[in-house]
């Protein structure tokens, strides 16, 4: 994997699983204007590969991301919070299985794209927190929905009136994150469990997160999927000859 003080997205892609990490050591991995207008073509590249089974967020070393560069914001916040939220809404319509896996900060923009993932892990030791009003910014609309759905409006409310950070404990309680580790332990548990999300089926996945963000009009064409991709058939098979599946539907590349 590349490696350079200058602000960066990089990727790898091992047995199905695409490792992207926000690199920005000098500030602590906080995403510049670029780097916000870079991930929405990344992320449908990497939708569209065909060897990309599960998409890995993170960020270099001990940091996840600690939000928008705020020197771009003095340039302009209106145009910096636009990229921000195309980003985030890309990453949130990512059509294969996401994780954000994070250590340390993981605040303002940071935050945004965490939520933006279908499931967060974290380091024991990570601290959560959106800080608009800390920058008197009005956090967007769809933002403060993915937040307070995960969390609940109670949660989202403290969050985003106060800028306070939170520990692990209490994003764990409130649903911000899905399972907390030791931080030597983390490594070993986001590879065990991407190795599981990339041996099961794409149709179900991509089915499941189209009707958990509340696409209920395509049930039909699901269903007509799911009649036409084998993935029952393989699945019944591998369970009654106990073996691992195959299965064989992937994820249409997207126009555009």
């Amino acid at each position: 994997m590349a490696s350079s003080s200058a602000p960066q997205l990089t990727y790898t892609v091992t047995d199905g699983v695409a490792t992207l990490v926000i690199d920005h050591p000098a500030k602590r991995n906080a995403m510049t204007d670029p780097m916000w207008a870079a991930l929405p073509p990344l992320l449908k590249a990497l939708g569209d590969d065909p060897d990309v089974r599960v998409l890995v967020l993170t960020g270099a070393g001990d940091t996840f991301c600690a939000g928008a560069d705020i020197s771009t914001l003095a340039a302009g916040a209106g145009a910096a919070q636009q990229l921000a939220a195309a980003a985030e809404e890309a990453l949130a319509a990512f059509p294969k299985p996401t994780l954000a896996v994070v250590r340390g900060y993981c605040v303002g923009g940071g935050c945004q794209l965490a939520a933006a993932c279908d499931l967060r892990f974290a380091a024991e030791d990570a601290l959560f927190g959106v800080t608009p009003a800390k920058l008197g910014i009005v956090y967007p609309a769809s933002s403060t929905r993915r937040l307070a759905a995960l969390t609940g409006p109670a949660t989202a409310k403290y969050l985003l009136f106060s800028g306070e950070l939170i520990a692990t404990e209490r994003a764990l309680r409130t649903g911000l994150l899905d399972e907390v580790w030791p931080g030597a332990e983390l490594d070993e548990r986001v590879a065990e469990f991407t190795r599981i999300l990339a041996g099961r089926s794409q149709l179900t996945q991509a089915a499941a997160k189209e009707f958990a963000a509340g696409r209920t009009d395509r049930d039909a064409y699901w269903r007509e999927q799911a009649r036409g991709s084998g993935d029952t058939a393989e699945g019944v098979a591998a369970f009654l000859e106990r073996r691992a599946p195959r299965f064989g539907w992937s994820v249409p590349a997207t126009s555009g």
